[in-house]
């Protein structure tokens, strides 16, 4: 059995060289990528931390693990549901946590689901607890809390970063493994590009602000329905935002600040990348690339200004989609000898390659597949498909395994089946993904984007294929858990052939009846 590294970060979507994007400097993943298969459409179930998380470890949707907030723990609250992690130490591998890997507090149990998913209590930065002490030097010298925020790590508490801190712990893990032969499922996970965009001030010269563009449609769509916009609260109360004083919901931010926002993610995203290279050039050290699958992934996408709408929140692409890439050995590249290096550090300020993907899949998949796809990588049975409904049932999963969506196996699966084995299984079906995600009324409120339980109202369903997104608000009860589809509220159809940005809702459009 392979090991696995399992690497996950908060709200990155794919803003990534091996995605196409032209601008960003990611050198390090783009090089995991061209030894890997790249999933260029890959969708979270909730563009929300908690509730993705707690759906992807669980391979449960978030109907199912009844989690649409912060403020619950899915087995006193929904279910008893074994996680990716405990099926993997239930099968003799040592499972260690890194970061933020689940969503910290009630959700987890405050325990990151300790001792059931991990073999060791999981690991938190010691520096985490000061992500939103007022740390960024404004121009008059004095500290504040802001969004935009690039420092001088010298000057920071213990004079370091939340993710190096991680990084140093999983590598020192990872020789800790190597000396003890220990089979492993790693999951490191990293912080950046969360807000606030606090990160080493060097990054930003990768990106001078005119280079910057603002969103190609930085404006709310005339025909988006007010349930469906996310009003970006969190940003508001970031000291910097806060003294734009800009009109609640819908006030745009300027477009200088936009361009500073976009700026200091992207910086971002280029310091994440750099966590990631040392992470994997210390795989190479220890000699375990070659007997490793690395996964790397997010648990959402982030709005950049598309829409006129900032953070998570919805259920747009923006928002819903992420990375999704899986290195196996011997199976998306070449097997390695002993020693030799797969993943050598790749300095972002030298290095302008351009790699690309080993292999690229365009099926639209769901992080809810990622348990199933994992344990039948990994040579353990695949858990069962959940039956409806599947709240007693301890284990088994609403995604199926993507696997058959790789290289190597896809002319193995069409040369054994020469059919479907079972409805999941057929793979020139056509794929599709569904996300949801809550509001507590129909227009805009200081709780839309994170509505407690008891305040929901409404849910958006949203289904995507390769040609359209398309979604549905309709009314639900927080009481019983239940949808009611002929109540609906609003609904967005989006040809994707004709409006990739999502900004032309055709919904009330007869002609697409």
């Amino acid at each position: 059995g392979m090991n696995v590294l399992f690497i996950v970060v908060d709200d990155l979507r794919p803003v990534l060289g091996c995605y196409g994007d032209k601008l960003v400097k990611s050198p390090n993943i783009d090089q995991l990528a061209s030894q890997s298969i790249v999933f260029s459409n890959a969708y979270a179930q909730q563009a929300v931390c908690a509730p993705s998380r707690v759906s992807f470890l669980t391979g449960r949707r978030p109907d199912t693990t009844r989690l649409y907030d912060f403020y619950s723990y899915w087995r006193v609250h929904a279910g008893n549901y074994s996680t990716m992690p405990q099926y993997f130490k239930e099968n003799g591998y040592t499972t260690l946590s890194v970061g933020k890997v689940f969503h910290p507090g009630v959700s987890s149990n405050y325990s990151d689901d300790y001792p059931y998913s991990w073999s060791v209590p999981p690991f938190h930065p010691s520096t985490e607890k000061y992500e939103n002490y007022k740390t960024c030097r404004g121009k008059d010298g004095k500290l504040y809390a802001n969004l935009v925020c690039p420092v001088d790590v010298t000057e920071m508490p213990s004079g370091t970063l939340p993710d190096i801190q991680s990084t140093e712990e999983a590598i020192r893990l990872l020789n800790v493994m190597k000396t003890k032969k220990q089979k492993f499922f790693l999951a490191v996970g990293y912080h950046k590009p969360h807000i606030p965009l606090r990160y080493p001030q060097e990054f930003q010269k990768l990106y001078p602000l005119e280079n910057i563009t603002l969103a190609p449609d930085p404006w709310v769509p005339e025909k988006l329905p007010s349930v469906a916009y996310n009003p970006w609260t969190d940003l508001r109360q970031r000291d910097d935002v806060k003294a734009l004083n800009v009109s609640f919901p819908y006030g745009p931010l300027p477009d200088d600040f936009q361009r500073q926002i976009r700026q200091s993610y992207y910086a971002a995203v280029s310091y994440l990348d750099t966590q990631v290279g040392l992470l994997l050039n210390a795989l190479d050290d220890v000699g375990l690339s070659n007997s490793t699958i690395v996964v790397f992934t997010a648990d959402h996408g982030w709005s950049l200004g598309e829409h006129g709408e900032w953070a998570k929140y919805s259920n747009f692409d923006v928002a819903t989609r992420v990375p999704l890439m899986f290195y196996v050995p011997g199976m998306t590249s070449p097997s390695v000898n002993q020693g030799e290096r797969v993943f050598p550090y790749l300095d972002p300020f030298s290095h302008d390659l351009s790699l690309v993907p080993q292999g690229r899949s365009n099926k639209v998949v769901e992080l809810v597949s990622l348990f199933s796809t994992l344990a039948e990588l990994a040579g353990l049975q695949v858990p069962p498909v959940c039956p409806e409904p599947s709240f007693h049932v301890a284990l088994c999963t609403e995604g199926s395994s993507i696997a058959q969506y790789f290289p190597a196996s896809e002319k193995e699966v069409e040369k054994e089946k020469g059919g479907c084995d079972s409805p999941y299984r057929c793979s020139n079906e056509e794929s599709f993904a569904f996300s949801q995600y809550p509001r507590p009324a129909d227009t805009p409120q200081w709780n839309s984007d994170k509505p407690r339980l008891k305040d929901i109202r409404i849910m958006g369903y949203s289904m995507r294929t390769i040609d359209y997104r398309y979604t549905l608000w309709v009314q639900f009860n927080p009481n019983n858990f239940s949808a009611d589809f002929e109540n609906v509220h609003a609904g967005e159809l989006y040809v994707m052939k004709t409006d990739p940005n999502q900004d032309d809702n055709v919904y009330n459009n007869m002609s697409h009846g």
